[in-house]
């Protein structure tokens, strides 16, 4: 038997931290949002007991270290489970860009070995998992436009995002998400954005309001480092975003548009300018719908 999911991407359209525990995670409070862009991930049990992991892109390793591997060897410990899975990874989500890349595919793992291996496991106890390995991977199990509190395990539904169009764009660099935070601690935040704001914008559908409100405490860092952010922040909003924001630690910028023709023409631009090699033109979506 074979099991086919796919593992979606993620955009922060808002996201602060107002904290960090003894144990070194920040305390945090963000709103996530599945964006159509996504890897595919195939899984088929084998006899064997081994996790055999294939991966589309020489970036991405293949051996424990690689989240999809924790996740299948978490769970064979955890619950006895005797056979192995063949694994496929097609990689379409950029590599250290700030989309919850590695969790989404740990998510997908998750969902597609607890049906495989007949685990009878709700995602509900998945996430209770899912938390040990990796602060997103609860909100990548569970998808859509989520409100995401404490580490990013607590969750809390939010309508969904009003029709748009998102253009994504990676520059050619990558970011570590230690170093992004690690530096985050060495300053003050002076601007903290107002989440509960964001989300009544998104819950009342005023996605202009909510394009005005977006903010990420971790741009400063990144952008402050990399200027290629900015550059590319510019351009989309000179040619037509309501918007144009970091997701994450980085370095990705997305940017909102309220018409189609008008985000294809921003994502030439910048794909003219070769300011970031990886470019999409997508939307949100909530992966359950």
């Amino acid at each position: 038997m074979i099991i086919t999911r796919k593992a979606y991407a993620k955009i922060n359209l808002g996201l602060d931290v107002t904290g960090k525990r003894a144990d070194g995670y920040h305390i945090v409070r963000m709103i996530m949002q599945n964006v159509d862009l996504f890897d595919t991930l195939d899984f088929e049990d084998n006899e064997t007991g081994e996790i055999v992991l294939k991966a589309s892109s020489p970036k991405i390793p293949t051996d424990d270290s690689n989240l999809i591997c924790k996740v299948a060897k978490q769970l064979q410990d955890k619950f006895n489970v005797k056979k192995g899975a063949n694994i496929n990874l097609v990689k379409r989500i950029p590599v250290a860009a700030g989309m919850a890349g590695g969790s989404t595919d740990g998510a997908a793992a998750y969902i597609a070995l607890n049906e495989l291996w007949n685990l009878g496991l709700s995602k509900e106890d998945l996430c209770k998992l899912a938390v040990n390995l990796g602060a997103d991977i609860p909100y990548c199990i569970m998808g859509g436009t989520m409100l995401a509190e404490g580490i990013g395990e607590k969750l809390t539904k939010v309508s969904d995002l009003p029709q748009c169009y998102i253009v994504i764009a990676k520059p050619a660099i990558d970011v570590s998400t230690g170093w992004v935070y690690k530096e985050l601690d060495s300053k003050e935040i002076v601007d903290h954005p107002d989440i509960d704001s964001i989300k009544r914008a998104i819950e009342i559908g005023d996605i202009y309001e909510m394009c005005d409100l977006i903010g990420n405490v971790l741009e400063p860092v990144t952008a402050g480092k990399y200027e290629e952010i900015r550059e590319i922040e510019k351009l989309l909003e000179d040619n037509g975003a309501i918007r144009a924001f970091m997701t994450g630690s980085g370095p990705t910028v997305f940017a909102i548009f309220d018409d189609r023709d008008k985000a294809e023409a921003a994502r030439k631009e910048v794909e003219k300018s070769g300011l970031a090699p990886e470019l999409f033109l997508s939307g949100p979506i909530n992966p359950e719908e």
